[in-house]
């Protein structure tokens, strides 16, 4: 089977289900909202600078950073997802570039290079080859830009009974899409899992300086199962704001749900 085919597939099919659901709020994102969570709005400063987002999926964080003054482009493997990035584009008055490519040919269909690399959020899971996908990062960045990610924390899905290391052979499952307007239908997709290692040293290995590592006993979705909601104001460079958290407990202690990098290209 191919991968690639196989989840732009089941990608194109999730979009329209996607736009209309509450999870994304697509109506608040057109009034002025932001997509993106408090981890990556704390610890990323984007102004002025021009910035490449991998598998940015239909455009909402994307052009939340385009808001905040970043020059962006937009990459994903599904044509579904990008015509729905340029008509949101249009629709808020934005300029952005969406391309579509998977991220392995990214070298090949995105011109230029960038000051910021961003990914985010269950993306790397669809990628079985890290040390490639490190590479694809440190191609597109100028000497000295930053390389930022948050993800879901692989122990996570440990406890969901998939498997914390990296295996060549894929996950192949059919499922439905985690958003609350999901309805019977499922899709096939492919997908591995990575260690907190196997992320952090492909990165080395492809020549960028770790900055930062973080973990955080929440995530900033509601899409696993048996998470609790909390709100938290937290103090973010705009101001103080209630976000929401979710978290699981595991005998009285919380578990880590997320993590973020920051990293650079040594000029």
């Amino acid at each position: 089977m191919d991968y690639l085919s196989v989840n732009q597939q089941s990608w194109d099919k999730r979009v329209q289900t996607h736009v209309t659901s509450e999870f994304y709020d697509v109506a608040g994102f057109l009034q002025g909202k932001s997509s993106l969570q408090e981890i990556e709005l704390a610890q990323l400063n984007v102004a002025g600078k021009s910035l490449l987002h991998l598998q940015c999926h239909f455009g909402l964080d994307t052009l939340s950073w385009a808001r905040m003054t970043a020059d962006v482009t937009g990459v994903d493997l599904s044509p579904a997802a990008i015509t729905q990035a340029k008509s949101l584009t249009e629709q808020v008055g934005l300029t952005a570039d969406f391309i579509c490519s998977d991220v392995y040919s990214v070298p090949d269909r995105v011109k230029g290079e960038f000051d910021v690399v961003f990914t985010s959020y269950g993306a790397i899971v669809w990628l079985p080859d890290l040390d490639k996908w490190a590479q694809v990062i440190a191609n597109k960045l100028v000497a000295g830009g930053q390389f930022y990610m948050v993800e879901f924390h692989p122990a996570q899905a440990v406890f969901e009974g998939y498997n914390y290391f990296h295996q060549d052979a894929p996950d192949v499952e059919d499922e439905a899409t985690y958003t609350e307007n999901a309805n019977d239908d499922t899709h096939t997709f492919m997908s591995w899992p990575h260690s907190l290692a196997d992320v952090i040293n492909a990165l080395i290995k492809a020549g960028l300086e770790i900055n930062q590592f973080n973990e955080f006993p929440f995530s900033p979705y509601n899409c696993f199962e048996g998470l609790t909601e909390e709100v938290v104001d937290v103090e973010l460079p705009s101001g103080m704001k209630p976000c929401k958290r979710y978290f699981v407990e595991q005998k009285g202690q919380r578990l880590p749900l997320t993590y973020s990098i920051l990293a650079t290209k040594k000029p």
